[in-house]
């Protein structure tokens, strides 16, 4: 589907429709459709290409969503999509399209729902993101490697989230900062950052912090940089986190 703010008009029958019927009729009809959307920004492209619509998905009871970092998980994720008795939503970061490089299994290769990847290890704070934010984090953590060093998780399944990987990267190391491309109010980083409130606190050794877009229609290309979660941002909240 394209692009991502394409989709809305279609809201009605994924919403009512596609993440009901296999639940209306108790499983007996599977409904194992994906629909892949190139999403996000950073592109320097026209309004209604560069939205990050994931948490309207994430919220439809049904449907499952998924987004790759990697070409690698771009294949694998898709291909266990294709073989999900659910709806899936995979969202690609357009960005990544010609920017992202990397080994891709060849022959058959799926990457399991609900199973994040750890991108790097590190003890001093946990990075949390997924799809063009993964590399963002990387370069965050290189910025700040002289005084801290980051663990960096990759959510890569939204819905169903390994939450076991969530809580493990977070007590490890007490810290942690949310990235995410979307708007901030009841983003997908809200949920990550409720879970972590409702069964990490005792872990925690300072507030669970987020870098975020902004509350305002995705701007046009001449304030993009202005509206993106950036490396600045990032360290500025690992600094933040590092005085606890």
């Amino acid at each position: 589907m394209q692009y991502d703010a394409f989709s809305y008009p279609a809201l009605d029958q994924l919403i009512t429709h596609v993440g009901r019927y296999r639940w209306r009729t108790g499983g007996q009809m599977a409904f194992p459709l994906t629909v892949r959307m190139p999403y996000g920004g950073g592109v320097r492209a026209p309004e209604l290409h560069d939205d990050s619509p994931e948490a309207y998905y994430v919220h439809t009871p049904g449907v499952k969503v998924a987004i790759p970092s990697t070409p690698s998980d771009a294949k694998g994720l898709l291909a266990a999509a294709i073989r999900d008795p659910d709806p899936v939503v995979v969202f690609e970061p357009k960005l990544h399209y010609r920017t992202m490089r990397g080994e891709v299994p060849e022959g058959e290769h799926v990457v399991p729902l609900g199973q994040a990847r750890t991108v790097r290890a590190g003890e001093d704070v946990t990075l949390v993101a997924y799809g063009s934010m993964v590399p963002l984090a990387e370069q965050a953590a290189d910025a700040f490697a002289d005084r801290a060093s980051a663990e960096i998780l990759d959510i890569r399944s939204l819905k169903p989230l390994d939450e076991n990987a969530l809580l493990t990267a977070a007590a490890k190391t007490g810290r942690v900062v949310i990235i995410q491309e979307a708007p901030r109010t009841a983003g997908y980083g809200a949920e990550l950052a409720a879970i972590l409130a409702e069964k990490a606190m005792l872990d925690l050794r300072g507030p669970v912090l987020r870098v975020t877009g902004y509350d305002v229609p995705y701007p046009y290309w001449q304030i993009e940089d202005a509206y993106m979660p950036s490396v600045e941002r990032v360290v500025d909240a690992v600094d933040k986190l590092l005085e606890y």
